[in-house]
C-alpha cells in the first residue's frame, strides 16, 4: 500500500464499531472489515444475482459478484494512485450490493412497490441493514460490526425521513455533509465498472451493436483507435480491446481530474473532507458528458430493450406475487423468517411483519426466486 494522505481513513482516526472489539494483531481494521464481507452468506449469494441478465440466461453474462469484484479492483487501483485507503476502498466495493434483491433494479422496483405502505425499500439501506443486522454469525453481535467509515461508504443515498432513524451513520444527510473520501471514489468506481462492462454483456447478447454504440463518443473513440492498431482484429477481441481502453481512459481521467481538485482544495484532514462543499473525486467535464452519454445510451437501448423488459416485467411479477402470498400467511415462510415476521409483528404491527418478508425476499438468488415461485403457485411442483 502507498503512503497515506493526510485525509485519507487510517486505524489512528476510525470511528470505530457499533460493538467494541479487540484491535486485530495481523491485518487493519479495514481489511478485517473486507474479510467479514467476504465469508458472508449475502456475499456468495451475489454469485446468482442479476446485474441485466437474469443468472439462468448464461453463464457468461456478469451478476452482483463478478461486478462487485470488479469494482474492487479498480477502487484499489484508483486509491492506489491518489493515496486513499486500499484496504477501505475495496470493503466499500465488495459490500455496496449485498441489499440488492433478486432480478437486480426490477425486482428492487417491485419490492419497493410491495412495501410502500410499510417505509418501502432500497437495496442501499438493505445492504447497511445486512451488516448492521441481518447477517448471523458471530456470539457477540447481530451483522458483521463493521467499522463506521465502511458502514457510510455503503450508504450512498438517503432520504431525510430514513436519515433520521440511523443515528450517527444517518448525520451526514441529515448536516449536508460528505462520506470518507475513499467512498466517494468507489460510487465512481461503480458506475466505471457498471457502464463498461454492460457494454460488453449488451454486445455477448446481441442486444445492442457496434454501429449503435458508435453513436457515443467514448466508444466511437476507441473503437476508431483499436481499428487503427489492429486493422485485422477478430470481432469478439476488439469488443475486450474497446472495453479494456474504455476502462483505462475512464479511471485515467478520474485520477488526473481528482488529483488537480485535491491539490487545490488542499485537505488536511478526513474532516476536511467531510466538509468540503462538493465531491473532490470526479471526472473531467469531456469524460463526464462522454460517460453520461454512454449511461443514457445503455438505459435507451439495453436496459429497454424488449428482451430485456419482457423478462423484467416477469421478474417482477414474482416479486410481487411472492411478497403478498407470504405476507397473507406468514406460514410459507421457513421457521426463522415465520418466527422473526411474528417478533417484528408484535414490536412494529404490519411494518415489522412486512420488513422481515422483504427481507426474506431481497435475501434470495434469482434462481431461487423463481424455484419458491414454482412451489407456491405451480401445483405441479413438490415441495
Amino acid at each position: 500500500m502507498s503512503e497515506l494522505a493526510p485525509y485519507a481513513a487510517n486505524n489512528e482516526s476510525s470511528s470505530g464499531r457499533r460493538y467494541p472489539e479487540e484491535i486485530p494483531k495481523h491485518r487493519s481494521e479495514f481489511q478485517r472489515d473486507r474479510d467479514r464481507i467476504i465469508h458472508s452468506t449475502a456475499f456468495r449469494r451475489l454469485e446468482y444475482k442479476t446485474q441485466v441478465f437474469v443468472n439462468h440466461e448464461g453463464d457468461l453474462f456478469r451478476t452482483r459478484l463478478t461486478h462487485s469484484i470488479e469494482v474492487a479492483q479498480m477502487s484499489r487501483t484508483i486509491a492506489r494512485a491518489l493515496h486513499l485507503n486500499e484496504d477501505l476502498s475495496e470493503a466499500i466495493a465488495l459490500a455496496h450490493d449485498l441489499g440488492h434483491t433478486p432480478f437486480g433494479h426490477t425486482g428492487q422496483d417491485a419490492l419497493n412497490d410491495c412495501m410502500k405502505n410499510y417505509g418501502g425499500f432500497e437495496h442501499n439501506l438493505q445492504s447497511l441493514r445486512v451488516v448492521d443486522e441481518l447477517e448471523e454469525k458471530y456470539a457477540a453481535f447481530n451483522g458483521l460490526n463493521l467499522t463506521f467509515e465502511s458502514r457510510e461508504g455503503i450508504l450512498k443515498h438517503c432520504s431525510i425521513k430514513n436519515a433520521e432513524q440511523l443515528g450517527d451513520i444517518g448525520a451526514r444527510f441529515i448536516n449536508k455533509t460528505q462520506p470518507n473520501i475513499e467512498a466517494q471514489m468507489v460510487n465512481l468506481a461503480d458506475a466505471i465498472a457498471y457502464n463498461s462492462h454492460d457494454v460488453d454483456d449488451g454486445l455477448r447478447s446481441g442486444f445492442i451493436t457496434i454501429e449503435q454504440l458508435r453513436e457515443t463518443k467514448l466508444f466511437n473513440a476507441l473503437y476508431s483507435r483499436v481499428e487503427k492498431d489492429y486493422p485485422k482484429l477478430d470481432n469478439k477481441r476488439t469488443i475486450y480491446e474497446i472495453v479494456r481502453r474504455m476502462i483505462d481512459e475512464q479511471i485515467k481521467d478520474l485520477i488526473a481530474q481528482s488529483s488537480q481538485q485535491l491539490l487545490k482544495a488542499q485537505p488536511q484532514s478526513i474532516e476536511d473532507i467531510r466538509q468540503y462543499n462538493g465531491s473532490l473525486i470526479s471526472f473531467s467535464e469531456p469524460m463526464l458528458e462522454m460517460h453520461l452519454e454512454l449511461k443514457r445510451f445503455l438505459r435507451e437501448n439495453l436496459y429497454r430493450h424488449y428482451r430485456v423488459y419482457r423478462m423484467s416485467h416477469k421478474a417482477g411479477n414474482v416479486v410481487s406475487k411472492l411478497f403478498d402470498a407470504l405476507l397473507n400467511d406468514l406460514r410459507l415462510m421457513p421457521p426463522e423468517y415465520r418466527d422473526k415476521a411474528k417478533k417484528e409483528e408484535e414490536k412494529h404491527s404490519d411494518t415489522g411483519r412486512a420488513r422481515i418478508v422483504a427481507d426474506y425476499i431481497a435475501g434470495m438468488t434469482d434462481r431461487y426466486a423463481i424455484k419458491e415461485y414454482k412451489r407456491l403457485f405451480d401445483p405441479t411442483e413438490l415441495t
